[in-house]
């Protein structure tokens, strides 16, 4: 066995790369020699090993970087060897470099198929043992970025899986704390059954339902929904509970809070988150709302409606109204218009206001519930009351949409049993 053209692998300038260790298998001491002196000259650390069980054994201890083993060995082929070597368990790949004479395409194919990387053709020249090695310095460079690169990312992912416990803890923490915005569900207050549904979309949300009593016969209602989902809205919506909370002190509605028109009551209110909005808050964040003062001497509900979807009222015959024209959103306008509305409700009749979370749930296709089918699930479940009705309709909702729901759901219902009484305006009972 001859080496072409040695004086090619003369040692040149240092090679910026760590130092590799090349496994030598062949059974010619001769050629061990004669492939290990160019290979140290190259600066590799070089073993040698006679036969494949040594090598194998030399694998399973050292772990060579590369390996350059010959096609026909005494005890086993160059196949059979690299077979069994990538049976081996290794941190990091090990590189093969089969010498053959045999350069037929079945003979190449047959080689890849065991795990061989490349060839080098006997007799040796010079220039391809270069090549060779150049690739396989350029391949272990590459698997050895790889390596890195993926334990950086395993790290990384720690991390974030880390963070995101922690995340996930606080944000659980933060619904609890929101769900405790709305402190009573239902409420009953002589004829009338107020009830409330809350379902954010994510662990937090910005819709925000509720009820409060303004003297010893009216009571307010409110149901808003703030744009956006997440940490922002779920703050805006944790201001907006204060102003609309059960204490006299916070509450702005019960103090009578008067708008930029002068006008009180329910219009009056919504002028003045509106003016809250654009005067002491730096945002692009708005809210639809509406909030009701209802009488529980005559039925009657003043409502303003500010972009919020429209209530209904159900009557006792089962007809079916939707009420108000819409009005502007909460925090656009310098000058908005809301809706105001006046609705008087009798024995049997209920009054369900609710989020767009559920007249805009849509189909996995993107057919939206709307009022339509909003009318529909009222009907169906119209001999149910309270929490029973509320429950029923968000199934129904869910079913609809598939369980893809992408939206808080909220709703507000006043029920006026049909066992109560009213006096009418003229004081007549």
């Amino acid at each position: 066995m001859t080496v072409a053209n040695l004086p090619q692998l003369a040692p040149g300038p240092p090679r910026p790369r760590p130092r590799r260790l090349v496994l030598l298998v062949d059974d010619s001491a001769a050629w061990r020699r004669v492939l290990g002196g160019l290979l140290k000259m190259g600066g590799y650390e070089v073993i040698e090993a006679a036969s494949g069980a040594e090598a194998l054994d030399l694998c399973r201890r050292l772990s060579p970087d590369l390996v350059l083993t010959d096609w026909a060995m005494t005890d086993m082929s160059g196949l059979e060897f690299c077979t069994a070597f990538r049976l081996l368990p290794r941190s990091n790949y090990g590189y093969v470099l089969l010498q053959t004479t045999d350069t037929a395409a079945q003979a190449i194919s047959a080689g890849l198929e065991a795990g061989v990387d490349d060839f080098l053709t006997k007799p040796v020249i010079a220039q391809d043992l270069l090549a060779r090695l150049s690739a396989c310095e350029r391949i272990l460079r590459i698997q050895e970025e790889l390596q890195d690169t993926n334990a950086h990312l395993r790290k990384a992912l720690l991390q974030l899986s880390d963070a995101q416990a922690v995340m996930d803890r606080d944000l659980c923490e933060a619904r609890k704390l929101q769900q405790g915005l709305v402190r009573d569900r239902s409420g009953q207050f002589g004829p009338f059954q107020i009830s409330l549904l809350l379902r954010p979309a994510g662990h937090i949300g910005g819709d925000l339902v509720g009820f409060f009593p303004i003297g010893a016969d009216r009571l307010g209602l409110f149901a808003l929904d703030v744009s956006g989902h997440g940490v922002t809205a779920a703050l805006l919506t944790a201001q907006l509970s204060v102003h609309l909370s059960a204490s006299a002190d916070t509450n702005i509605a019960q103090r009578g809070a008067q708008g930029p028109s002068g006008g009180a009551g329910p219009a009056g209110l919504a002028h003045f988150f509106n003016a809250m909005m654009l005067e002491e808050m730096s945002t692009d964040t708005y809210f639809t709302m509406i909030y009701g003062e209802l009488d529980r001497l005559t039925g009657q509900v003043r409502m303003v409606q500010a972009g919020h979807p429209h209530p209904s009222v159900q009557r006792a015959d089962g007809t079916i109204t939707h009420l108000g024209r819409g009005g502007m959103p909460i925090g656009l306008f310098e000058h908005p218009l809301f809706d105001e509305i006046e609705v008087t409700l009798h024995p049997g009749d209920r009054l369900l206001i609710t989020s767009d979370g559920i007249t805009e749930a849509a189909t996995p296709d993107g057919q939206q519930l709307g009022a339509e089918g909003l009318d529909a699930v009222m009907r169906t479940n119209a001999m149910l009351h309270g929490h029973a009705f509320l429950e029923s309709m968000t199934w129904s909702v869910s079913e609809f949409c598939r369980g893809e729901r992408q939206d808080d759901m909220s709703a507000l219902m006043v029920e006026f049993h049909a066992t109560g009484r009213v006096i009418r305006l003229d004081g007549v009972p």
